[in-house]
């Protein structure tokens, strides 16, 4: 289930109204079990991901960890990183950026301060997931974003951020390796990203 908290669409570039949203979100009294973005100039509730999606976040930052640029960490818990020039703010599964970025007592997090990004789909994300975060991130200079389709069993990589969106991407099945391009310049085993067996998304 995804909730949409309607708010005024924004036209252009109006970080006011940006601004406005991020205090509205940071005001929301979000249930247990669920996070909040801001996508498409409206805010978005949605609830955080099945108990498998945890040990496949889990083993992307265990195989991750020994290949990021200097400074940088990589999580999966909670975290907001607001994109103002993009004016979206997103709360991603898997995020990797400069150390420096957590060093402060906002909830608000730089996006500018991002190298990887992952984003494991569900019934309530895939859309946002495969559409406006590819565009978005790409837009914001991202360098790296990680699709898991966990509907479709598949690994997308996008890489080479435009102001129009990646330049370039590379698909592969679950259980196959896919290459996590600069900074990083590895192999990401995407062995046992697959649900467990009997397991139904409804």
């Amino acid at each position: 289930m995804t909730v949409m908290l309607e708010r005024p669409t924004i036209d252009g570039n109006d970080p006011r109204r940006f601004e406005d949203l991020c205090r509205a979100l940071d005001e929301l009294n979000v249930p247990d079990g669920f996070k909040a973005e801001i996508i498409r100039a409206n805010i978005v509730v949605s609830p955080w991901s099945k108990a498998y999606y945890l040990d496949v976040m889990d083993l992307i930052c265990d195989q991750m960890r020994a290949h990021l640029p200097g400074g940088h960490r990589i999580s999966s818990a909670p975290a907001l990183y607001v994109f103002p020039g993009i004016e979206r703010a997103y709360g991603p599964d898997v995020h990797a950026a400069d150390g420096r970025t957590r060093r402060t007592t906002s909830r608000h997090l730089d996006g500018e301060g991002l190298s990887f990004i992952a984003e494991l789909t569900s019934a309530s994300t895939r859309d946002a997931d495969l559409v406006d975060k590819v565009e978005r991130y790409g837009k914001a200079g991202v360098p790296v974003y990680l699709l898991l389709d966990m509907q479709e069993d598949s690994a997308t990589v996008f890489w080479s951020p435009t102001t129009k969106g990646y330049e370039s991407h590379l698909t592969v099945p679950f259980g196959k390796d896919i290459l996590i391009p600069a900074p990083f310049n590895c192999t990401l085993s995407t062995e046992g990203f697959q649900a467990p067996f009997g397991y139904d998304e409804d």
